[in-house]
């Protein structure tokens, strides 16, 4: 299968999201470490990679390796915050080292709600000279957005202002909170919604873009929150298509390989006819409510057609639907159960080391907990335990 992975570049950032589920740590790579990782994914028979963080940009290799990633016949992709893909010379150096796609992290468009949410005035006009500072390049130019309790009743308006003003993107990608790891897992309170909140929002939104002829996807949250368009979930195309990630992280966790797609289910999952395509709940940081799922009566196979024939996906299969129905059903006994627990993908020992730590590295890493808890006091969240710090 077509299989995207991804590899963390670096794990600090110029930012400070209170919701990060990424922070910083002492590991650090070289081009020659990350080089083994792309050698990693090329072996896998992967189809791209992408290349993440932390803010990947601020490592000094990034284009190196985004060109050795590209010579190796990967499809490269970045995501970033955009303060440095606004300068021009910069864009044109990704693109020059084979980028061909752009994820620029947008979560509002209400200036101050974008500034609570990155821990920093100002950002919010950097990231629109980024995604016309990547167009203009040539580098296809998409947004991510994660969704959060305060951007969840104006996801259609983040729509709407992107599509006015920076006409040019054409994909969007939605990913529900991950309240697991990081500061996202000890803010909990200030940034999980609860799915009712953006129900509404993220419909209009994803009803604006489809109208618009962009395309779009939508990652922990369950079908019955995703209406007409149950297609466009990440993990139901992924259990549709058979799809595996790779994630090399920059951390003690090394690499992990997710095979499995499905979170929690509830009880009322049992008579839901999507329940065999669904994710679930992701429930990994125990914050989302199990009572907010509904069972969903329609046809899965529409959906399912849908995903086979989508002609704007590049890693799409060339199965039938026909044939798709016999191979599902034949491994489909795991996805059967109406209840399971979540359980963390597991690391794949296979994989060549991710970074190294470094006495620069904890030096460096030492440095910037204690920038960034001077950062917390002010803005008022908690920094999220760190690697040398008491239980």
């Amino acid at each position: 299968m077509a299989n995207l992975g991804y590899i963390q570049v670096v794990r600090h950032c110029n930012h400070f999201c209170g919701f990060c589920s990424n922070p910083a740590t002492p590991y650090v790579h070289t081009l020659e470490s990350m080089q083994a990782l792309v050698d990693d994914l090329v072996a896998r028979d992967y189809f791209g990679v992408i290349l993440t963080g932390g803010e990947p940009t601020l490592h000094p290799e990034l284009p190196a390796i985004a060109a050795y990633a590209s010579g190796r016949g990967l499809d490269v992709r970045l995501i970033t915050n955009g303060t440095r893909l606004a300068d021009p010379t910069f864009a044109r150096a990704l693109a020059d080292a084979g980028v061909r796609r752009v994820h620029v992290s947008i979560y509002s468009v209400v200036p101050e709600v974008e500034a609570r949410l990155r821990g920093a005035a100002g950002t919010l006009e950097k990231a629109f000279a980024a995604l016309d500072r990547a167009h203009e390049v040539g580098i296809d130019v998409h947004v991510n957005c994660v969704i959060n309790r305060l951007n969840a009743d104006h996801l259609d308006r983040n729509v709407r202002h992107i599509l006015a003003h920076h006409p040019h993107v054409r994909h969007f990608v939605w990913n529900n909170l991950d309240p697991s790891m990081g500061r996202a897992e000890v803010n909990q309170a200030e940034f999980v919604p609860r799915l009712e909140q953006f129900e509404l929002s993220l419909a209009r939104a994803l009803r604006l873009l489809h109208a618009s002829g962009r395309t779009f996807r939508v990652e922990k949250v369950p079908l019955c929150y995703m209406g007409e368009f149950a297609w466009a979930s990440t993990e139901t195309r992924k259990i549709v298509k058979g799809e595996e990630r790779v994630v090399h992280f920059l951390d003690d966790k090394q690499t992990v390989r997710q095979t499995a797609w499905g979170h929690l289910y509830a009880p009322a999952c049992g008579p839901c006819r999507l329940r065999p395509i669904c994710g679930g709940l992701f429930d990994r940081g125990a914050a989302y409510d199990p009572a907010e799922l509904a069972p969903q009566f329609v046809d899965p196979e529409p959906v399912v057609r849908a995903i086979l024939d989508d002609p704007s996906d590049p890693t799409v299969s060339d199965r039938t639907l026909s044939s798709w129905r016999e191979e599902f059903r034949r491994h489909g006994a795991a996805r059967t159960a109406v209840s399971a627990e979540p359980a963390a993908p597991p690391r794949a020992p296979e994989a060549p080391p991710v970074g190294q730590i470094t006495v620069e590295g904890v030096r460096l890493y030492q440095a910037r907990r204690r920038a960034e808890a001077r950062k917390a006091g002010t803005l008022g969240v908690r920094q999220e335990p760190g690697r040398d710090d008491d239980a």
